[in-house]
């Protein structure tokens, strides 16, 4: 018995995505009229039929989004990144001012999540916070692009990725963060952090920091580059594996406050003084950031405004308006970590004994 026609052999044919070939037979003004007739000309031929009463249900609004976390790798029972509790906050309150309910769920990266919502209706559409390994999420975000999940996720805004992407200026951020600290008169400067596509939001920072570096006559150095996870055991460990090869440094550029922290112990551990000796700079002004000591320097990210962007951009979508990924800027948050006024440049951390 020959299978019935689905919206995903019309798109095949029509050589579009299986979510047009939906607006186009409900007749939204998202498909320019030569593609609808192209779509609703194969719908025709395949004697295809749109089952009314499954499009009034799936189209029919909840006003629920969903804000799915993800677990990251923390010294607590939370396993949640503190700057997306942070986010959290923004999120809640932009969707109670929309006149919507959030849905928040916590979820494992092995999990099946990306197939949970493709037809639960619990919610109209995906906040996404936390990924880990960009590669490895990535096929799971192509997934929901397929079986057409409105969703929007925090995160670097790369050209060609899946779906849309809001993030923060990671590479001006990475740039202000070098440049403050040379203006301090540091100049063995490392960064801690995976600079990878793996994890393209460091990627940036570190281009960055690599781009201030080179406008000052400096080089970023691959020895004083250090791979570490959002995590303060994995900046701990980088530090310590940067201090035990005996390289010169007299500050630090943290990819994330979690690794700058991690940084902070293990300089303390060696009774390194910072800023004396050495400097640190993180990124994301989480709260701890200050209450560290020396209280840390930093780059923040405006979570009130992501948590609204986040939202509005998620609810164009749901709408079939027009929505684009959106870079927000970033703001240097000078505190003792690295000294507050320019000073002339100390002594950088001697080799260690071998």
């Amino acid at each position: 018995m020959q299978s019935k026609p689905t919206s995903f052999d019309i798109a095949y044919l029509a050589g579009v995505s299986q979510p047009t070939v939906s607006r186009a037979l409900r007749g939204s003004p998202m498909v320019s009229a030569e593609t609808r007739k192209r779509i609703e000309a194969i719908a025709e031929q395949l004697n295809y039929k749109v089952d009314k009463n499954a499009s009034n249900l799936r189209f029919q609004h909840s006003n629920t989004l969903a804000l799915l976390l993800f677990e990251d790798p923390t010294p607590d029972d939370s396993h949640i990144n503190p700057f997306f509790l942070a986010m959290l906050g923004s999120i809640t309150r932009a969707c109670a001012r929309r006149g919507y309910d959030l849905l928040v769920s916590f979820q494992q990266l092995s999990g099946d999540w990306h197939k949970d919502y493709e037809d639960s209706r619990k919610a109209d559409g995906l906040i996404l916070l936390g990924y880990g390994d960009y590669l490895d999420y990535q096929a799971r975000l192509e997934q929901l692009v397929r079986q057409g999940t409105h969703f929007v996720r925090w995160g670097a805004v790369v050209a060609g990725q899946p779906g849309h992407s809001i993030g923060c200026d990671n590479f001006r951020g990475g740039f202000d963060a070098a440049r403050h600290l040379i203006d301090l008169g540091r100049r063995a400067i490392a960064f801690l952090g995976n600079a990878s596509d793996h994890y393209p939001e460091f990627m940036e920072r570190y281009r960055g920091y690599a781009e201030a570096l080179g406008a000052s006559g400096l080089k970023a150095a691959p020895e004083l580059r250090c791979d570490a996870l959002s995590a303060e055991q994995s900046g701990y460990e980088a530090a310590m594996q940067l201090l035990v090869s005996g390289v010169h440094f007299d500050a630090i550029v943290a990819a994330s406050d979690l690794i700058a922290i991690g940084a902070l112990r293990a300089l303390q551990e060696r009774h390194i003084e910072v800023p004396g000796r050495v400097s640190i700079v993180g990124f994301d002004d989480i709260p701890s950031a200050s209450l560290t000591n020396p209280p840390l320097t930093t780059v923040a990210q405006d979570t009130r405004r992501a948590g609204e962007t986040l939202v509005d951009t998620l609810l164009r979508l749901i709408t079939d308006d027009h929505a684009e990924g959106t870079v927000l800027p970033t703001r240097l948050v000078v505190r003792r970590s690295c000294g507050a006024t320019p000073t002339a440049a100390a002594p950088a951390v001697p080799a260690s004994p071998r």
